[in-house]
């Protein structure tokens, strides 16, 4: 994954979340993912049942050949059937659990897996509602008007020798994060940058690769309406 990001493609990931997936619907969705532009699978939530993200996955790669990347909420959703993982410091709240203290437990579950562990910043930007990852994290985000903070942010993230940063307008957002900070940030990393949450349409999805998104992230929008891919189509 990190290889193709530096290649300066501009790529687009699905993110399934298990706890609003049916399993059973798995061959059908990923046949569209399959014929659509997306690069990648994205897989997690803030909230999953334990083991349901193993399952999710196994079937998910009999169906397809694309990368799927781990996108955890909880150390409970690491699983070796994935390809990649991205390792995420919630850089923009204050809670020691999410900035190290996951990371430490999910050591002894990496240890035994050939995952491509990437270490990612992220940052929750604000997008009109509380998501599910201010009411599980406890942290608050990072509101839009404070473009300096946001970059100063991203930018501490690479200078720590994180490798992605990925700016975060949660589930379900009212709105994305606006150009100004895409194209602010971007401007002032030397490292990848994911933008996810609120992209509803392909319009929004070139605002952000325009702005300078490397990967796009988009998960709502299949969930509220799978009529999106007919836009995303090869």
């Amino acid at each position: 994954m990190k290889s193709s990001i530096f290649k300066e493609d501009k790529l687009l990931a699905i993110l399934i979340d298990p706890d609003k997936f049916l399993i059973e619907n798995t061959a059908r969705f990923i046949a569209k993912v399959n014929a659509s532009i997306a690069t990648h699978i994205f897989v997690g939530g803030s909230t999953v049942e334990i083991h349901a993200t193993q399952v999710l996955v196994k079937e998910i790669k009999t169906h397809t050949k694309l990368p799927v990347v781990l996108f955890p909420g909880d150390v409970t959703q690491i699983t070796k059937e994935a390809d990649g993982l991205l390792f995420l410091s919630l850089i923009s709240g204050r809670n020691p659990e999410y900035l190290i203290g996951k990371h430490i437990e999910a050591v002894s579950k990496l240890k035994n897996t050939n995952l491509e562990v990437i270490p990612t910043g992220y940052i929750l930007i604000e997008s009109g509602k509380e998501t599910a990852v201010q009411r599980v994290t406890n942290t608050q985000p990072i509101s839009q008007n404070s473009i300096n903070q946001i970059t100063n942010t991203a930018k501490a993230a690479e200078l720590l020798g994180m490798q992605l940063v990925y700016l975060e307008a949660g589930s379900g957002a009212k709105y994305p994060v606006s150009q100004e900070i895409i194209k602010t940030v971007k401007a002032n990393l030397n490292i990848p940058l994911i933008v996810g949450g609120g992209i509803r349409s392909k319009n929004e999805l070139e605002s952000a690769y325009l702005a300078g998104a490397d990967l796009v992230v988009i998960g709502t929008a299949f969930e509220e309406d799978e009529a999106f891919f007919n836009q995303i189509k090869k």
